[in-house]
């Protein structure tokens, strides 16, 4: 029997709802975008760089559009709202996948779509720091990453299944995407109850300006520094994708690199987390970079099924050691009235960070092909383990 003042050890249901969310949203986002880079290639006919152009600017268009949103969240007081819109445009733009007749199409709808992610995810982010408890942020960022991921893997495996049962019919996966998208987006909807406001809150009246990102510390903004060498180091999975192709993986069964990927992030993310509120973070954000730079090294030097399933196990651990991780560090450095704020620009950096990434491992596959690609990625993978070092110096966890 507990006392009243006694610690939670359990997560509260609001974060396994969040979580089951994300994994839905992930089941039908990762259908299409475990088939879309080889339909623009095979089917649309544009190069590499082309796709790397669209990845980055894609998830950069989310990474701005959550500053907004989050700042929003932190004006307003209120997180679920916000939340809910996005994966509402997220799901109500899922049909213009199967309907868009031209490259212009898809990237407007990649587009929007991202918009979507950029509207909910910083909202949501704050409101998953809101709800767990004292202490267990890295085990509540961990379990819907966790969760997040294990609809990363889904998605691919049911594009595979179906992509067998239509004779590789692209449209007809991206139609049954569709459905998962719009179950996320009404468990948001009816499913998550928001807390109350604190009622010592002090209103935000200018989340973005100069005195609230001041407010916002020193600490912090290490954290943001810290997230944008992790991102310069990598970039974005459709290389992955690409690299399968190159070694001469049949069309259906590419998707399952991500499968791969994606069960080594999800079996990680959660154990990581839990670590994460008991010992030094920066640790394992460092064991991370390591676990990348081996992903590169396979990836480049190894051009065979064995080399690449070793390169993408790597990956997907690097991420599980590391994307929940920087967004608790995000939650325990920021104030509680600014969260919103706090992670809109963490991602917003992070994400250009990543458009750069992605766009530069485009030109180096067209240029040099996939072994350039992915020895810059371990070359800068290893600056980036330096660069962490230097930055993080004095960046401790912070569990309060």
């Amino acid at each position: 029997m507990t006392t009243p003042n006694a610690p939670r050890t359990s997560l509260p249901r609001g974060i396994w709802v969040l979580g089951f969310v994300s994994m839905l949203m992930d089941i039908s986002s990762e259908m299409i975008h475990a088939l879309l880079p080889l339909y623009l290639v095979t089917v649309l006919g544009t190069s590499t760089l082309t796709v790397g152009f669209i990845e980055g600017i894609a998830e950069a268009t989310a990474s701005i559009t959550r500053i907004f949103s989050g700042a929003l969240s932190d004006w307003l007081g209120r997180r679920k709202l916000l939340a809910a819109f996005g994966y509402g445009l997220a799901a109500f733009t899922k049909p213009l996948f199967p309907l868009a007749p031209s490259v212009g199409w898809l990237v407007a709808a990649r587009f929007i779509d991202r918009v979507g992610k950029g509207i909910r995810g910083a909202p949501r982010d704050a409101l998953i720091a809101d709800i767990a408890p004292i202490g267990l942020r890295g085990a509540s960022f961990g379990l819907r990453q966790s969760l997040d991921t294990i609809g990363a893997f889904l998605g691919p495996l049911i594009a595979i299944a179906l992509m067998w049962w239509t004779a590789d019919n692209f449209t007809i996966v991206f139609w049954v995407a569709v459905l998962p998208a719009f179950l996320s987006f009404g468990l948001i909807t009816f499913g998550v109850n928001e807390p109350d406001p604190d009622p010592s809150r002090v209103p935000v009246k200018n989340p973005l300006n100069l005195a609230a990102m001041r407010q916002l510390g020193a600490v912090y903004w290490r954290v943001v520094a810290v997230g944008i060498v992790f991102t310069l180091a990598r970039f974005s999975e459709a290389f992955l994708i690409l690299r399968a192709q190159s070694i001469g993986l049949d069309v259906m069964w590419v998707p399952a690199v991500l499968v791969l990927m994606n069960v080594a992030y999800a079996l990680s993310a959660y154990p990581a987390g839990v670590l994460s509120d008991r010992i030094n973070r920066t640790g394992l954000l460092a064991l991370g970079l390591v676990l990348l730079a081996g992903a590169d090294l396979a990836l480049a030097q190894l051009p065979s099924l064995a080399g690449l399933a070793l390169g993408v196990v790597l990956w997907g651990l690097h991420m599980g050691l590391t994307q929940g991780l920087l967004s608790a560090l995000v939650a325990d450095a920021a104030p509680p009235s600014l969260r919103g704020t706090a992670f809109g620009y963490f991602n917003l950096f992070t994400g250009l960070a990543l458009l750069a990434a992605s766009v530069i491992a485009g030109a180096l596959w067209d240029a040099f092909g996939p072994q350039g690609t992915f020895l810059a990625g371990l070359g800068f993978a290893l600056v980036s383990l330096v660069g962490l070092l230097a930055v993080g110096n004095g960046l401790a966890a912070r569990n309060r």
